[in-house]
């Protein structure tokens, strides 16, 4: 809970909390009714704690006991990040295969759980093994990646088409109104430059998809553990203060890593010149232009737990600045744990930054080759993962509210208007209603 500047002789982490600090400020739960328990699903089932936002989980874990031999779930006893080079060396393609080869003797044969299988599905999307909604992989995701779509309090999905670098045309705008009206779907310009479309029917996401697609966008990927946006102020094309091209750098740097599965969400922004409107040193990775180039940071977040990214390399050009993203990512997914952010990671890892940079920079691993081609058999494989959706009718049969009748909408999906759009109408809960 100090400042870092402090330098405090011993690390403070959420065990030096009094009993009355609120954890999960979702259902106001203190780390005393966190810690007589035992493991997470008990204080999920017990207190709510971890069922709402789902921010406080990794502090609840560091709460609890420590059991086991630090394997990624009661289903295998590897690491993560050894799974990840298990899959990667023997060229492991399905989650079944690893669970028989590589699982613990009890989980052989079994089905798994909800930690490991989209853990495993983010490891083989990574590795390029098709699309995630072929065959296997379908099973293996989560609420979100099983729809390409985020699902919204009231059972609806939002819809958020890639806008590269904030970066669109006013034909492309006309087309997300038309989209919008056609559909009565609320609309928010995003933080990350881009524009959400919220309120649609599951079954309405190939339609809405498919006229999208054909106007020229593709997946926005917010829905998951992947690249979002790669942000941008409008640099020296059009400010004063610029000396970069910044909106093309963005461009460029995002579609090259749109896609690109990792332990968790990746956050981008470019900046034009040192008074930072992108805000690129709170993202995973930013970048900043200099009168010689592009310094870029790595390791920065926002969020509830912010942190000021660290300089990662100076005064590079734009070949450099791309190699050296490269490299960074595909260590970063290499070596990170399940849904860890850079910010963590990099704080994490034994040496933290100089040893990155060593790695990344330096390449005192050895291994900056194989990651720069892992890197480019991802962006030669690229697909959009919605244009190949919608042109698929196995794919595309899942897209229904019930399974006995495929063009029935789900009648609970309901709203209400406000401000001129819509919000979810939400059930009226007993407490209002004696409230009333």
């Amino acid at each position: 809970m100090l400042p870092a500047g402090l330098g405090a002789p011993v690390a403070l982490g959420p065990e030096a909390l009094p009993d009355d600090a609120v954890i999960c400020s979702c259902h106001n739960v203190t780390k005393g009714e966190v810690t007589p328990l035992s493991s997470l699903p008990e204080v999920k089932k017990c207190t709510r704690a971890g069922t709402g936002c789902g921010s406080c989980v990794k502090t609840l874990e560091k709460l609890l006991p420590k059991t086991g031999d630090g394997g990624l779930c009661d289903c295998f006893a590897h690491t993560r990040q050894e799974l990840y080079e298990i899959a990667l060396a023997l060229r492991v393609g399905s989650y079944r295969r690893l669970l028989d080869e590589h699982g613990r003797p009890q989980a052989r044969g079994g089905e798994g759980c909800e930690i490991c299988k989209p853990a495993v599905a983010s490891i083989l999307a990574s590795l390029g093994h098709g699309h995630i909604l072929d065959g296997e992989q379908a099973a293996l995701q989560d609420t979100n990646d099983h729809f390409l779509a985020n699902i919204q309090r009231n059972g609806s999905y939002s819809i958020v088409p890639r806008i590269p670098g904030g970066e669109i045309t006013p034909d492309k705008l006309i087309v997300i109104g038309e989209v919008a009206r056609d559909y009565g779907l609320y609309t928010k310009i995003t933080g990350g430059q881009r524009i959400d479309l919220f309120g649609a029917r599951v079954d309405q996401l190939p339609v809405i998809w498919a006229r999208l697609v054909a106007a020229g966008f593709e997946s926005g990927h917010a829905y998951g553990k992947s690249l979002r946006t790669v942000k941008s102020c409008v640099g020296q094309t059009w400010c004063r203060y610029g000396v970069q091209d910044s909106v093309k750098m963005a461009i460029e740097l995002e579609l090259r890593y749109r896609g690109l599965r990792s332990p968790h969400k990746l956050k981008s922004a470019v900046s034009g010149c040192a008074r930072e409107c992108a805000e690129a040193q709170s993202k995973d990775f930013g970048v900043i232009a200099t009168a010689n180039g592009w310094n870029l940071y790595v390791g920065g977040n926002g969020g509830a737990t912010p942190r000021h990214a660290d300089l990662l390399a100076q005064d590079l050009t734009d070949n450099e600045l791309v190699r050296l993203i490269d490299r960074f990512l595909m260590f970063y997914i290499r070596t990170a744990d399940r849904l860890e952010r850079t910010s963590v990671w990099l704080e994490r890892i034994e040496g933290g930054l100089k040893h990155v940079k060593d790695v990344v920079v330096n390449d005192s691993l050895g291994i900056c080759d194989e990651l720069e081609a892992l890197m480019a058999t991802h962006v030669s494989a690229y697909r959009d993962e919605w244009a190949e959706t919608v042109e698929d009718p196995e794919r595309l049969a899942r897209f229904v509210s019930f399974v006995n009748a495929p063009g029935t909408p789900d009648p609970t999906v309901r709203f209400v208007p406000e401000r001129g759009q819509i919000k979810p109408e939400l059930p009226v809960l007993a407490l209002e209603v004696a409230a009333r």
